[in-house]
């Protein structure tokens, strides 16, 4: 019986190694996809054994990059679903944006997407498989980062292009947008910042931020048959705050840069 894979971009990092975790209750083989692949390979290992757990370099800047990842991955099976993680964010405002930062983040935090799902969408009609692209609650209203805000609203509009265009083969498209995320980057700035997660909180009706697990809960369930006639969809996991973004907005559209 083939093999079920799904891959992972930016799986090296806290929330894309929580998904591979997740996605492996449902797929045979996880292809953990990042830059870094050494981080990736350490990641892999973590996580279990090589024959589940495949390790692979790439930059998903790179079409001949993600061309090479796309047949490492049909090598190990059925490619079911395609979960586009990988992201950064830059300059935290526009007047701090150079020309620079807005093309690299929106290499990385779109224009990546749109390469990854072009390689293997033959291999996901195949399959009648789906692709969840992880957004962010930045793609939906101004909360700072304009590149790669910019970047995410556009990934969202990618989510329905293909959910649009592709449907017709079978293959769905949805979208996850996380808040803030408690990863060892916020972890750092906690450390700095031992008040950072209570100045945090004030956002979020839920009284918390994000935890990589809430995130691969979403995108496991965006990825399984429970999710069968969803497709074109942004599900925010973000505590309540775009419930309730408005005052949060104000703040940042009155930051003065000068």
């Amino acid at each position: 019986m083939t093999q079920t894979v799904a891959i992972v971009t930016g799986a090296a990092g806290d929330i894309g190694r929580t998904i591979a975790e997740r996605l492996a209750q449902d797929h045979d083989v996880i292809l953990l996809v990042d830059i870094d692949v050494a981080a990736a390979e350490k990641a892999a290992r973590a996580l279990g054994s090589a024959d589940r757990f495949v390790a692979y370099g790439c930059d998903v800047t790179s079409e001949t990059s993600v061309a090479e990842m796309a047949k490492r991955a049909a090598s190990l099976g059925s490619v079911k679903t395609l979960v586009n993680n990988a992201g950064a964010a830059r300059a935290v405002s526009l007047h701090d944006t150079t020309p620079e930062i807005w093309r690299m983040d929106n290499a990385l935090n779109l224009e990546a997407a749109f390469l990854c799902f072009r390689a293997v969408e033959d291999l996901l009609a195949a399959s009648k498989g789906s692709v969840v692209n992880i957004a962010s609650v930045n793609g939906m209203n101004v909360f700072g980062h304009p590149a790669y805000s910019a970047a995410k609203a556009g990934l969202l509009h990618l989510t329905k292009l293909v959910a649009v265009e592709y449907g017709k083969f079978g293959i769905r498209s949805n979208a996850v947008a996380p808040g803030t995320v408690r990863t060892q980057a916020w972890e750092a700035r906690a450390a700095a910042n031992p008040n950072v997660f209570e100045e945090a909180r004030r956002w979020y009706p839920l009284q918390r931020v994000v935890d990589p697990a809430d995130v691969a809960n979403a995108v496991a369930f965006l990825a399984g048959p429970q999710a069968g006639a969803i497709t074109g969809v942004c599900l925010p996991v973000d505590c309540g705050l775009t419930a309730g973004q408005a005052e949060l907005a104000r703040t940042f559209s009155q930051s003065e840069h000068y």
